[in-house]
């Protein structure tokens, strides 16, 4: 149900179905551009709306780096939705084609609040916006099972070994019986799995997950 009050209205309903029911309605009035905003929490309102991705709609979506080694956001960027993710992002919202806004009710109502406000409409945008252009791309690629999407291979636990101990690219390719290019496509990989934006920061992350201590256990 959709209750409806000048330029704000509450989609509702008795139980979950109906509630999906109702947002993926907003969702399928996009004619041009969706845009998700995502805190990563796994909440019924986010896997609404990219259930919904679709060809002919612009979908462009955020989520935090924490969540970038997910299937799911890796099966939705094959699936034509742009994926960028960033160290947080701070709430949970949906553009549509830049004239509407859907928030999550608070409080003890069920459903999402429906902002057609220009004010709230240009807020909410401007926001994005900013975390978009410092946020990280997500390339599609093909990663691992879920469950073992933090597993690297042997080779690509020493390239990262010999990288972060000071060998050259062309060093590491010859240590690895590969070339240049392997080696940088390669790291490129590990980077983008990762979420980092340069070496020294794949590095950090590598240690922080366990990766290069792994290896030289």
């Amino acid at each position: 149900m959709t209750v409806q009050t000048g330029q704000l209205s509450l989609v509702t309903g008795t139980g979950p179905g109906s509630d999906r029911a109702g947002l993926g309605e907003l969702l399928a009035e996009a004619t041009g551009e969706v845009l998700v905003m995502s805190t990563g929490t796994d909440t019924a309102f986010q896997r609404i709306a990219l259930a919904n991705v679709r060809p002919g709609v612009r979908h462009k979506v955020l989520f935090p780096d924490s969540a970038r080694m997910s299937g799911a956001l890796n099966r939705l960027s094959r699936a034509g939705a742009e994926v960028r993710t960033d160290a947080e992002v701070p709430m949970d919202a949906l553009v549509i084609d830049r004239t509407s806004v859907v928030l999550p009710a608070d409080g003890r109502q069920a459903g999402s609040a429906v902002f057609r406000l220009p004010g709230v409409v240009t807020a909410t945008v401007g926001l994005f916006e900013r975390i978009w252009q410092a946020a990280a791309p997500l390339v599609p690629l093909d990663l691992p099972d879920p469950e073992d999407a933090s597993i690297l291979t042997c080779r690509e636990q020493e390239l990262l070994t010999l990288l972060f101990s000071g060998t050259t690219d062309e060093s590491a390719a010859a240590r690895l019986g590969v070339s240049v290019r392997t080696v940088r496509r390669m790291v490129a990989d590990i980077m983008n799995r990762l979420g980092a934006r340069s070496r020294f920061q794949a590095g950090a992350k590598a240690v922080d997950r366990g990766w290069l201590m792994a290896k030289a256990g």
